[in-house]
């Protein structure tokens, strides 16, 4: 499993949808080698489709001249009525489809994608601080 732990520091999470991925072969060998980034992505709809732009995915040592493009567009596979929820969504001032975590169900690769809004930087820090207060609760209950 993949996660984008950046996903929760710089976004507040809203709803979250669970999505198939369209992906080649050799795309598919390399996620299962854990070769893969979401920190930079985001996901965008294009006419009545969603699709991942920036996810990182190495390339398969293994594919020789069949291997994939790292970076290119990979198509999000959704429901009609989640489709229409998020279009609502992201014409709604200030948020964005971010993806979460990517992982492996049935054999078949799954991408969680969240509506997300944008933290400000007071935000991160009240958080940062929150996380640092529970630790310490934390070593002080031990």
């Amino acid at each position: 499993m993949i996660k984008n732990r950046r996903a929760t520091f710089d976004y507040e999470l809203l709803e979250a949808f669970e999505a198939g991925l369209v992906l080649t072969g050799s795309e598919v060998k390399s996620l299962r080698q854990g070769g893969a980034t979401l920190t930079e992505a985001f996901a965008r709809i294009k006419g009545d489709e969603v699709w991942l732009e920036g996810m990182h995915i190495a390339p398969y040592k293994d594919a020789s001249y069949n291997n994939h493009e790292p970076l290119r567009s990979r198509k999000l596979l959704l429901n009609r009525r989640e489709i229409a929820e998020i279009k609502r969504g992201l014409t709604r001032q200030g948020l964005t489809l971010i993806p979460t975590r990517l992982y492996f169900k049935e054999g078949w690769a799954k991408l969680t994608v969240a509506l997300a809004r944008g933290k400000k930087l007071h935000d991160k820090r009240q958080a940062v601080a929150k996380k640092e207060a529970e630790r310490e609760m934390e070593r002080v209950r031990r």
